[in-house]
């Protein structure tokens, strides 16, 4: 009982840990919380369901043009809700993310209808049983792709030219820019890469609940950045620990203790350990930047 409850809460701590990657990595750069970034997980999602409903695509396409039309999408919300008010508050960019959150939800129920949708996909019903712990085929979906996607990130970011640009930019823009490095385009890079990695979690999840809403973002987007937070945010590392942990605590909460109260008991352990650690587990002290 215990070894399934931590498989399941291990497969919901993956998707967590891709939601949470892209607010960390707005974060580690700008300084600036995404609260949009939940609903562009929605909106991957219903994509997602578009090319499977309408357009009958296998699942390995969905994933690649979702993730790849949602990366733009998260571009275009950088360049024109984020870009302009770059020198402004820092109250000022969260307005805009609350705009953007309002308008992706509004186009989703227009485009979609507010009922929820379920995916239209038989994969995922078979089961395999090892030993007492039973995997379903969209658990085992998404414990894999979501490990094969947070291992390719860290060695993009920590192994390439880009990556290495990438981290000179979130360590001090102006002296990125003295550098040579495009920083506008890193900015726009990390954008990217946190919403097409939110589609691919999207469209696990509707898949493993088999239901998508247009308000779908707002509890998942709120449990992701607190993992964000628990794991160090603007800390890739600690993005993927947190999401995790928060899932698996989460679940054995729900499980064990009350399956109402399961929110409460995860957010609890979250301010004790921020009581003890403030920056979170892998976080590290912020420094001034000139």
């Amino acid at each position: 009982m215990l070894l399934q409850q931590l498989v399941n809460g291990l497969t919901i701590g993956m998707i967590y840990a891709l939601i949470a990657l892209g607010y960390t990595m707005v974060y580690g750069i700008l300084k600036i919380v995404n609260f949009a970034h939940g609903d562009i997980y929605m909106f991957g999602s219903f994509l997602g369901l578009f090319l499977i409903d309408q357009l009958n695509m296998p699942l390995l396409p969905t994933f690649v043009i979702s993730a790849a039309s949602t990366a733009v999408i998260g571009m275009i919300i950088e360049r024109v809700a984020y870009r302009p008010l770059r020198l402004s508050d820092r109250i000022v960019p969260l307005i805009s993310a609350l705009g953007v959150s309002t308008f992706l939800i509004s186009l989703a129920q227009k485009l979609w209808g507010t009922g929820t949708h379920p995916f239209p996909t038989t994969f995922g019903s078979k089961t395999y049983t090892v030993g007492h712990i039973i995997f379903s085929q969209i658990q085992i979906l998404i414990l894999v792709l979501s490990l094969i996607l947070m291992i390719g990130l860290h060695l993009f970011v920590t192994k390439t030219k880009t990556g290495t640009a990438m981290r000179a930019t979130s360590m001090s823009i102006p002296h990125a820019s003295l550098m040579g490095i495009n920083t506008n385009r890193m900015i726009t890079l990390a954008f990217a890469i946190g919403s097409a990695l939110a589609a691919c979690a999207g469209i696990m999840v509707g898949i493993y609940y088999n239901a998508v809403y247009p308000t779908m973002g707002y509890m998942a987007g709120i449990n992701a950045f607190t993992a964000a937070v628990l794991g160090g945010i603007g800390s890739i590392p600690g993005a993927m620990l947190g999401g995790i942990l928060f899932g698996v605590i989460e679940n054995l909460g729900g499980a064990y203790i009350s399956t109402p109260y399961q929110s409460v008991i995860s957010f609890s352990i979250l301010i004790i350990v921020l009581l003890i650690r403030p920056t979170g587990i892998l976080g590290k002290k912020e420094i001034n930047k000139v």
